[in-house]
C-alpha cells in the first residue's frame, strides 16, 4: 500500500476490521500524513480508518455520510482553517469528538481548539508515539492534552488569572485574526480572503491593521513575510 494524493476527492473504507472497532475520519491535506496515521491504526483491533478527507468541505460531506466516532483534524487545510472547521462541526453535529493534530504551537492554538469543541490537541512531532493513546482517550470521553497545556489550563481554572508563561506574539491574536494571518501566508489576496471568510474587504484590512499592531510589524510587506514564514513553519 502506497500513499496517494486523495485530496481531490474523499475516500471511504467500506470494510470494517472488526464489528466493535471505533471509526475514525482523518482530515489532513498531506497524503503522506494520512498514510502514516492509517499505518499507526492498522494493527489496532479497536480502531479503524473509516474515511479520509483532504479539505474541510470533504470533511463535512464525509461526516454526514459516515457519522464517525472520532474526527482527527489538521489545523492547516487548503480551504478553511481547522479551527473554523471545528466550530462548523460542533454547530452542525454537536458532541462530535474531535482530536486536533497540528504543527502549530499549542500555546497559540491549544485552548482555542478546546473552546471550539476539540477534545484533544496533539502536536505532530509526537504523533507517532502518542496518536493511538490520544485517540483512545478522546474516544473514552476524556480530554487529551500535553502536560504543559494541562498545567496552564489548571492554573487558569484555579486562579482565574492568565497563564504564568509568557505568551507568544501570535497567541495575542483573535481567532479571526489568526485565520487572516494564515490566508495572508498562503498568498491569498484581500478580496479573496473577504470572500472566503464572508466578510468585507474593509474588515480584512482592519484585521490586518490589528495583526500588525499586535505583532509589532511596521508595514504590509513585513506582515506578508511574517505570515509566509509562520505558515511554512506549520508544515
Amino acid at each position: 500500500m502506497q500513499p496517494t494524493d486523495r485530496a481531490a476527492e474523499p475516500s471511504v473504507n467500506a470494510s470494517a476490521s472488526t464489528e466493535t472497532a471505533r471509526r475514525l475520519l482523518i482530515v489532513e491535506d498531506h497524503p503522506i500524513m494520512r498514510y502514516g496515521l492509517a499505518q499507526l491504526v492498522a494493527d489496532e483491533s479497536d480502531l479503524e480508518i473509516a474515511g479520509e478527507a483532504g479539505n474541510a468541505a470533504e470533511a463535512m460531506t464525509l461526516l454526514d455520510q459516515l457519522q464517525p466516532d472520532l474526527v482527527v483534524i489538521d489545523l492547516t487545510l487548503p480551504d478553511k482553517n481547522g479551527l473554523e472547521l471545528l466550530k462548523d462541526i460542533q454547530a452542525l453535529h454537536p458532541g462530535t469528538r474531535c482530536l486536533v493534530l497540528s504543527m502549530h504551537d499549542e500555546d497559540v492554538y491549544g485552548e482555542r481548539c478546546l473552546r471550539a469543541g476539540a477534545r484533544g490537541y496533539l502536536m505532530k512531532e509526537v504523533a507517532a508515539a502518542q496518536f493511538v493513546s490520544a485517540a483512545r482517550r478522546v474516544l473514552s470521553g476524556a480530554l487529551y492534552v500535553s502536560e504543559a497545556l494541562n498545567t496552564r489550563m489548571l492554573e487558569n481554572a484555579v486562579s482565574g488569572r492568565a497563564p504564568t508563561t509568557q505568551p507568544t506574539a501570535v497567541s495575542r491574536l483573535s481567532d479571526r485574526e489568526l485565520e487572516v494571518l494564515e490566508k495572508i501566508g498562503r498568498g491569498i489576496a484581500t478580496k479573496n480572503i473577504a470572500e472566503h471568510m464572508s466578510i468585507s474587504p474593509r474588515t480584512v484590512e482592519a484585521h490586518r491593521a490589528h495583526i500588525k499592531e499586535k505583532l509589532g510589524l511596521t508595514d504590509g510587506a513585513e506582515l506578508v513575510r511574517f505570515a509566509v514564514q509562520w505558515v511554512d513553519q506549520s508544515h
